[in-house]
């Protein structure tokens, strides 16, 4: 790597720097602001709304990343041209194609340092703020409105009416079917207790099973049961698929399709990950023609363009993801579609450019 890569890079990064100071900032208040209208419901407090946006920054900057590099890119690459150095990089030789390269480089490494933080802090400190968040708000996790959260694997099915506030099911049935499909026992109960070994203690069980012919129904103070997920994995399905990480995507994903259960919507969020870093790059390679496209124009105009171009490709990538969800489509091409034609628009601007 020579002088001139490094001298790019450590102007590319500061306007990252700059970028991600106002964009970090400015959403981060107006989360604040949403949260606000909930103060006061539950015990949910102001400190609360606080500490929920806090632990979403993580989530927030993985969000902005190709965003604050697009216009990150644009702020060092307009500096430089305001200041004649880009003019006089290129006149000693340096092409538009190397410096597309020492903003991808660095670009690299961003999208290496957002993976971890995809993988370990942000799932983290998004899971809590949300629990947080429940609790306070006396609220339940569902998954959809009245239907609760449904399960199964080869002989059960599971279905949880919520999920309280602290983990706990609530309003829980079982049904268990025989090698040849037939309803062989049915448990219903209000709530159960999960000890430290994923074991399970219904609480006021009804239980109905088949005996001699005869459906015999009983009444029980508690019953012990075994269920085929552990808390942890119960409590994955009713997270917001955005909030796993792509390891816990990809088990979810195998699980749910092992047990022939809908899992477009987890394998989506999965694919938009890495969708996510492949956006990045691309906005960090399309911002460089718009310190070569427009030389004499300032940096405000620029930086108005780049934020049009950021809030088209937002734009563009929800109405694929909405609309492939609808129409049942190929969550891969759903979610690496935008992120394609966005780099393939960006590779032919960086030709025509040079």
């Amino acid at each position: 790597m020579t002088l001139v890569d490094r001298y790019l890079m450590r102007q590319v990064l500061v306007g990252m720097c700059i970028a991600g100071a106002v964009l970090l900032p400015l959403f981060s208040f107006l989360d604040l602001l949403e949260e606000l209208d909930h103060v006061g419901e539950g015990s949910y407090g102001v400190g609360d709304a606080v500490r929920f946006v806090m632990l979403m920054i993580p989530r927030r900057l993985i969000q902005l990343a190709p965003f604050i590099a697009l216009l990150g890119n644009v702020i060092a690459l307009g500096r430089l041209a305001a200041t004649s150095e880009l003019t006089a990089m290129r006149a000693a030789g340096v092409s538009v194609l190397r410096i597309a390269r020492a903003s991808l480089s660095l670009g690299l490494g961003i999208v290496v340092m957002l993976a971890v933080l995809e993988q370990i802090v942000a799932p983290e400190l998004q899971q809590r703020a949300l629990i947080q968040r429940s609790a306070s708000l006396a609220q339940s996790a569902e998954l959809g409105e009245g239907l609760g959260i449904w399960t199964r694997d080869q002989r059960h099915v599971l279905r949880i009416g919520i999920m309280g506030p602290h983990g706990e099911p609530l309003d829980i049935e079982i049904m268990t079917f025989d090698e040849a499909g037939g309803l062989q026992e049915y448990l219903r109960s209000p709530k159960a207790h999960i000890d430290a070994r994923d074991q399970w203690t219904l609480q006021q069980v009804t239980r109905k099973h088949m005996e001699g012919g005869r459906l015999i129904t009983r009444y029980m103070a508690s019953l012990v049961w075994k269920p085929f997920l552990s808390k942890d994995e119960i409590a994955t399905l009713t997270r917001p698929p955005e909030s796993l990480s792509p390891t816990q995507l990809y088990e979810l994903v195998e699980y749910l399709r092992a047990t022939g259960q809908e899992f477009a919507a987890y394998e989506l969020a999965l694919w938009r990950k890495l969708g996510g870093a492949v956006t990045l790059l691309a906005m960090l390679a399309l911002s460089v023609p718009f310190a070569f496209g427009s030389l004499r124009s300032g940096l405000g105009q620029r930086l108005v363009l780049a934020a049009l171009t950021g809030v088209g490709v937002y734009l563009l990538d929800q109405i694929v993801s909405n609309a492939g969800l609808l129409l049942n489509l190929d969550p891969i091409w759903v979610a690496m579609g935008p992120s394609a034609v966005l780099a393939i628009v960006s590779q032919q601007a960086l030709v025509r450019t040079r």
